[in-house]
């Protein structure tokens, strides 16, 4: 099962895009965490185009709890971020029968030092201008796509 947990994503909007997204790229679920909105929003329907209707998704307050949880069940738990031993996504090799968690922050504060001492891998988009991150939603699509 591919799963996507965004923590702390503050705009409704990228929120409503990651749901396109995993529906378009087959992420089996969204766990949104901390403060990251919640369906139903009509700013969040805007632009997930109603997927936050067919891909399941649920809430929890505590990221840790949910990854440790994941854990036992035998997920790896990849953070989708910058960090010096992070892989470049296009070398992640990813079998299929994988139980996967991808960790998605917002792009100001980035994945959190807790998230990423608890994650199996850390995965990169690698930056080729000035700037040091991209649109979540859309470094979001580009991994999912790796994973499709």
């Amino acid at each position: 099962m591919k799963i996507i947990l965004l923590d702390s994503i503050r705009s409704m909007q990228n929120v409503g895009a990651i749901f396109r997204n995993a529906d378009w790229s087959w992420f089996e679920k969204i766990i949104l965490t901390w403060f990251t909105p919640i369906p139903p929003r009509g700013e969040i329907a805007k632009t997930a185009l109603w997927s936050e209707n067919t891909v399941v998704w649920e809430f929890y307050e505590d990221p840790i709890e949910v990854i440790d949880n994941l854990k036992k069940e035998w997920y790896k738990i990849i953070s989708v971020e910058l960090t010096p031993e992070a892989l470049d996504y296009r070398k992640y090799f990813w079998k299929s029968e994988d139980n996967i968690c991808l960790i998605m922050w917002n792009e100001v504060s980035w994945v959190s030092k807790e998230l990423l001492d608890i994650s199996d891998e850390h995965i990169m988009v690698p930056m080729l201008g000035q700037k040091n991150s991209l649109n979540v939603s859309v470094a979001a699509w580009i991994v999912m796509y790796a994973f499709v």
